[in-house]
């Protein structure tokens, strides 16, 4: 049996037990994620308990199923308020710097309302594997394996952050960006192309990542506008290919891998210049020959393009993918 305390003096959990079964070895927690104080710090001291390649098993209520009960349980004139106070206190909350000592302290960490992404993002950033995941009606069990030490990367809260982004000659760059995805969310772009890789738009398929509110925020491009910042700090330009992460450059073939490190990324993508679909194949080839107009054009290429992208945002309705 591994103890580990994560508890804290004002009167959160004292101790946390995780049991561990033999045949296949397994640690089972033994309470609920949403019932864990300090969640990061709980998972470190367990990774730290464990060797590579040992496997741990959580139980978690995910915001998903959560929500269904609260649909349920709601009744209909109630429903609006319920919704208001809950996304406000049980879910904003404990995201929020002040706020969330309040809330701590009145509900003692348990019961707290965290999304799949959230769950798994933890899961992953603290060094574990996820190799299945099992839905219930108001549970959850996720199977880990411990894969390394946790990583060192912050992961990110509020409504502005950066995301690691491939910019001129492969350098990695910070794109700021309005958060349209759940906390811990850029933890989980490798497992979730390797499990549900692209949809035909070009993106990730059945990405839960995603909150609901967010999608008039990208259709719109919205979340994109503190990309602005990158341009004014010389890392991006108005026009130019996807600033797009290291997991998803290494997919792009490698001659378009080239041609794009010779160029800074851009806000405006050229599928939106030449009024093209947003689909993964689409993109790729828009971007193909909007790199080889910028070598035989360096100067008046992305002038010309911004023009027509905005003319098709404008007078052709061109939204995002």
């Amino acid at each position: 049996m591994i103890s580990s305390s994560s508890g804290e003096k004002s009167g959160g959990l004292k101790q946390v037990r995780v049991k561990k079964i033999y045949k296949p070895e397994v640690s089972v927690e033994s309470i609920r994620i949403n019932d864990i104080r300090y969640i990061d710090k709980h998972l470190k001291e367990i990774n730290s308990q464990l060797r590579v390649g040992e496997y741990y098993l959580v139980r978690a209520q995910f915001l998903e199923q959560w929500k269904k009960r609260r649909r349920l349980r709601n009744t209909k004139g109630f429903r609006t308020i319920a919704r208001i106070w809950e996304f406000a206190f049980l879910r904003a909350a404990p995201k929020v710097w002040g706020v969330r000592k309040i809330y701590f302290s009145i509900t003692k960490g348990k019961n707290r309302i965290v999304s799949k992404a959230e769950v798994l993002g933890r899961l992953v950033s603290n060094g574990f594997e996820i190799m299945k995941v099992v839905e219930q009606d108001e549970v959850a069990f996720v199977l880990t394996k411990k894969k390394s030490l946790p990583v060192q990367k912050k992961p990110s809260y509020g409504p502005l952050f950066k995301m690691e982004r491939v910019g001129k000659g492969g350098k990695l760059i910070g794109v700021y960006k309005f958060r349209s995805m759940h906390p811990y969310s850029e933890f989980l772009q490798e497992y979730l192309i390797q499990n549900h890789g692209y949809a035909e738009s070009g993106k990730i398929k059945d990405d839960f990542r995603t909150t609901v509110w967010s999608r008039r925020l990208r259709k719109y491009w919205i979340d994109e506008i503190p990309q602005l910042i990158n341009v004014l700090k010389g890392e991006m330009k108005l026009v130019g290919v996807r600033p797009v992460s290291p997991v998803y450059f290494k997919d792009i073939p490698k001659d378009l891998q080239e041609l794009r490190k010779k160029y800074k990324p851009g806000c405006i993508p050229p599928y939106v210049a030449f009024n093209k679909s947003g689909s993964l194949k689409s993109v790729l080839e828009c971007e193909e020959v909007y790199l080889k107009m910028k070598e035989k054009d360096p100067y008046f290429t992305d002038t010309k393009l911004f023009f027509k992208a905005i003319f098709n945002i404008i007078f052709r309705g061109k939204r995002s993918a």
